[in-house]
């Protein structure tokens, strides 16, 4: 079964509890960050926190700010981290599917029931199969690893 990590900053607080709660009653094992929120959080921390896990574990991590910008560029900076800011279920989808994404970003204004769908999107997509996207991703890794030459 996959491990799924949550975190959210002072403004997806809101619905941390509806998610994680959200996750458990579909009988997804679910671990929300540990760290304090308050006024005053930095997203950056949340972000870091969850993808260390999400390495850790071999899980998939959904983060949520704002907006989604500012936590999946935190989380792109941690090696081996693949994260997408989502809008809607296609966009899960091909985050995964096609980009290998194992961490993905939402903004509250996407309202929670968007969020829902979104959520199951990623956890129900497959990662990437077709040679295209493969061969796409290992120049990814490759620009990730300072190898990678035009």
């Amino acid at each position: 079964m996959i491990k799924i990590f949550l975190g959210v900053d002072h403004q997806g607080l809101k619905y941390k509890d509806e998610i994680a709660n959200y996750l458990k009653s579909n009988g997804i094992d679910v671990t929300v960050s540990k760290l304090a929120n308050n006024a005053l959080d930095d997203y950056p921390d949340f972000a870091y926190d969850i993808c260390q896990k999400v390495l850790q574990e071999k899980g998939l991590g959904i983060l949520v700010c704002s907006t989604g910008i500012g936590m999946s560029i935190a989380a792109n900076k941690v090696k081996g981290i693949k994260c997408a800011r989502v809008f809607n279920e296609d966009d899960a989808f091909t985050a995964k599917n096609h980009n290998g994404a194992n961490v993905i970003a939402i903004g509250t204004s996407v309202g929670l029931d968007n969020i829902y769908k979104i959520v199951d999107a990623f956890i129900a997509t497959k990662g990437p199969s077709e040679e295209r996207h493969l061969r796409r991703l290992a120049k990814i890794d490759a620009i990730e690893a300072g190898t990678y030459h035009v």
